[in-house]
């Protein structure tokens, strides 16, 4: 028996009010609303019960799922009884979503605790350390930021091992594992289905020192179960959209969704690229609510960037909400990474971290390493949300806009990697009103190249191309690695040369920023990669 979304006329006659909203919002919710100034609107309202009852009323007709924010009702009944509700007065439309999803299974008992220790070293991290260190994530840990207090909600396909696993283990012992919910089949099994929710939060919250340590170690997690990875249908959507109700009514601070939305099992439904436009897909539309009530929505961009669709899936689309593509170890493009920009013309990706080779945690409790914007999301959501810990008093748009800051491209975005690598102590520089160096418009006989690059293993130098301004002074270079650190000041000589000779050899393999430019001038600035 198939599901359905059906949309009510109207909120009018609810018994629920904006002046009592604790009736339907948790003190938490509400207090993340007011600490960013969300005002609360209709749309918050639960829908009405009078009409619920109406609909479930209908012979042969089973409620599943309310929406307040899309005023609908998600419910479960043949061709015969949804005519029956698209004919009662309280019903606008209706939408066919489905067929029924899998029973589920039995639960698994919670694993044995073990103590925890604070992450540090590059031992400490183990295969995590190159996409920890990559976004600065370990600077952070070191400043005392590891996602304490803060509260993230994971959307995915099933979390096998997490009650298991001692890399979890440290979630049960602290109680940092708030809730589980299973929307697929209405319970709380989600220690089973498949395991890609379970290799995912290792990324975050993965604990485990000496062995595999995550981005956000000591945040709170909600796990919850809204994939059917049987099928594919718009039902999953709706799932997506009911969760991120719920994570709202909780009060939580980050979604993490590595899930995508473009082909279906029924063909007829398939969005178009032009329907990637921030308001058509389902889950699209869920998000960007999700964003305007004040939850961090942090999106995986989507796998498709080297087959024929390339673009985005939804609700990567969605406006407001942090998109993240994948990048390897050097901070080069994944070539499967989705690319942008959206069908309106919005630049997606925002931002871009690890998935290529990103490292995560099976069930079992091995480390494994894998590709996919599905890791490049968690990995980033883990650093939101140690830097939201660190400045409570921020939006969550504020947030995205000093991670899009501290990017490795900020000053060059594009529809490949968005503003590029974010990294904690940029952004930290950014709040604490530091100026980061931005680079001039490059026009015609401006350009500055650098090459070979990436700089071989071996190779104690790389040229330098100059437009004539750098030339005939001296000319200082500042190299700093990807945690924001200069780790090298070089004064070349001045010269009428077109290129000179960058010394390379003292750099360690990773990827850095290169500024230069004359004293007291606008710097210039590219990335170095050294092999």
């Amino acid at each position: 028996m198939r599901k359905h979304l059906i949309y009510l006329r109207d909120k009018a006659n609810t018994p629920y009010s904006l002046t009592a909203p604790q009736r339907f919002l948790t003190a938490r919710a509400l207090a993340r609303r007011t600490r960013q100034n969300i005002a609360l609107l209709p749309r918050d309202l639960p829908v009405d019960p009078a009409y619920v009852a109406q609909v479930q009323a209908v012979a042969g007709t089973k409620v599943w799922y309310t929406s307040r924010w899309f005023n609908a009702v998600v419910v479960e009944c043949d061709s015969a009884a949804l005519a029956l509700v698209q004919a009662l007065p309280c019903v606008r439309s209706a939408r066919t979503l489905n067929r029924p999803a899998a029973a589920s299974s039995p639960s698994v008992a919670a694993p044995a605790l073990t103590p925890a220790r604070p992450a540090g070293t590059r031992a400490d991290y183990g295969k995590a350390y190159a996409q920890t260190r990559q976004i600065g994530a370990d600077v952070m840990h070191d400043a005392g930021f590891r996602g304490e207090g803060m509260q993230i909600a994971v959307f995915d396909g099933g979390f096998p091992g997490v009650n298991t696993g001692l890399v979890f283990a440290s979630l049960y012992q602290q109680n940092r594992l708030a809730s589980v919910y299973n929307f697929v089949g209405r319970d709380q099994n989600i220690y089973q289905y498949d395991d890609h929710g379970t290799l995912v939060l290792s990324t975050m919250a993965g604990n485990q020192p000496g062995v595999f340590v995550g981005t956000a170690p000591q945040a709170t997690y909600h796990l919850f179960v809204t994939e059917d990875v049987a099928s594919e249908h718009p039902l999953e959507e709706v799932n997506w959209l009911i969760a991120a109700e719920r994570a709202d009514s909780l009060g939580i601070d980050i979604i993490n969704s590595s899930l995508g939305y473009n082909t279906f099992d029924a063909p007829s439904v398939d969005y178009t690229y032009a329907e990637l436009d921030g308001r058509t897909a389902l889950s699209t539309r869920a998000a960007t609510v999700a964003a305007r009530v004040g939850m961090l929505v942090v999106s995986s961009a989507g796998n498709e960037g080297n087959n024929r669709w390339r673009y985005l899936t939804a609700p990567a689309d969605a406006d407001s909400i942090l998109t993240v593509g994948a990048v390897d170890s050097l901070g080069l493009r994944a070539r499967f990474s989705s690319i942008g920009p959206t069908a309106d013309n919005r630049l997606k990706p925002n931002v871009s971290a690890m998935g290529q080779q990103a490292a995560f945690v099976y069930p079992s409790g091995a480390i494994g390493r894998g590709n996919g914007t599905s890791f490049s999301s968690p990995i980033t959501a883990g650093l939101a949300a140690g830097f939201w810990q660190a400045h409570p008093t921020l939006t969550a748009q504020q947030v995205i806009d000093y991670l899009q800051r501290s990017a490795s491209q900020a000053t060059t975005p594009d529809n490949l990697l968005g503003y590029g690598i974010p990294n904690f102590g940029r952004a930290q520089q950014a709040v604490a009103g530091i100026p980061l160096p931005t680079a001039p418009t490059v026009g015609v006989g401006r350009l500055v190249q650098l090459y070979p690059n990436p700089v071989p293993p071996g190779a104690a130098a790389c040229t330098l191309q100059l437009p004539a301004e750098l030339r005939t002074q001296p000319l200082e270079v500042r190299l700093y690695d990807v945690r924001g650190s200069l780790v090298a000041t070089l004064v070349l000589p001045a010269s009428n040369a077109a290129s000179v000779q960058l010394p390379t050899a003292s750099l360690q393999p990773g990827v850095y920023s290169c500024r230069l430019g004359r004293r007291g001038a606008a710097p210039y600035t590219l990335r170095l990669i050294r092999l």
